[in-house]
């Protein structure tokens, strides 16, 4: 049984780990707003550029002469997985749940006789897929020094994944990230963006009213322009997603861990009065007896 000065150590320490939980808390409930508010601002034009992307793509349907991005190279034979992550853990399993998603699909992917590279993007994912898909993983790209991100550091990656795939070193390129809903829910999703596909774009027009567009200069300029920026935009809605659910997570992760640690002080209180009473009762019974003795 602990002692009461190991009891009152132990009560301390949980009490300062609290106030730890607690300010964590508080600045990822103040940084949530702004990153909320910038992931839900950066959909209606990812979408809407999806929308243009699937309309212009129809003119190209069964053409030889159809943009690699939009019809890939023909090939399926090497898959690139783009895993971003946080920098920073302490948000319970939000790096998890992506970096879990990112493993089944290249687990699936090597089990049917593919080649799988990886990039992580988020030191986070790095430490959690390379123990066992480490030989796998060809570039980190960490963002700690970036303090709130931009569409730079989305373009940053999205030339450098054209440029891998113009050098033909994969032919299908998956994104994974988690997609923000609430603070309690963060859901990891899996975003293919060569060849590109637009699973969402059919539900911008409603049934029934289509619309039919001319488009100057023709399809295929403006397919030669917006497919390449279409990676980085939609790179860039996933990291902007990824920072609204990393804060959204860590908030209710620290608010746990709050809740916890009041819960392992009441329970360290009792023990330690119920110690205290329990040597006070002792002391008191030697006293008694010694004084009965005399």
């Amino acid at each position: 049984m602990p002692s009461l000065k190991e009891l009152r150590n132990r009560i301390a320490s949980v009490k300062a780990t609290q106030k730890i939980t607690k300010a964590m808390q508080m600045v990822a409930a103040a940084k949530l707003r702004r990153a909320q508010e910038a992931a839900e601002a950066a959909r209606p034009y990812a979408e809407r550029m999806e929308a243009v992307l699937a309309n212009l793509a129809t003119a190209f349907e069964g053409r030889d002469d159809a943009p690699l991005l939009l019809a890939g190279n023909g090939k399926d034979d090497v898959h690139l997985l783009v895993v971003a992550t946080a920098e920073r853990g302490l948000c319970g399993g939000f790096n998890a749940s992506i970096a879990k998603l990112a493993r089944e699909r290249a687990k699936t992917l090597l089990a049917a006789g593919k080649t799988v590279k990886i990039l992580c993007v988020g030191k986070k994912g790095f430490d959690s897929l390379k123990r066992d898909l480490g030989k796998h993983i060809v570039k980190t790209i960490e963002l700690r020094h970036v303090k709130r991100v931009a569409f730079e550091n989305a373009d940053e990656i999205g030339i450098l994944v054209r440029q891998m795939f113009d050098d033909g070193e994969f032919d299908v390129c998956t994104l994974f990230y988690s997609r923000f809903r609430s603070v309690i829910s963060q859901v990891p999703t899996a975003q293919q963006l060569i060849p590109a596909t637009f699973e969402n774009a059919e539900a911008e027009l409603p049934e029934g009213n289509e619309a039919v567009y001319e488009y100057e200069p023709d399809e295929g300029e403006i397919l030669a322009e917006l497919l390449p920026r279409n990676i980085s935009v939609q790179i860039f809605r996933g990291l902007l997603e990824n920072a609204a659910s990393e804060q959204g997570a860590r908030m209710s992760a620290m608010d746990n861990a709050t809740r916890n640690a009041g819960e392992m002080i009441d329970k360290l209180t009792l023990s330690y009065n119920r110690q205290r009473q329990a040597q006070i009762t002792k002391e008191l019974i030697e006293i008694i007896s010694g004084a009965e003795a005399l």
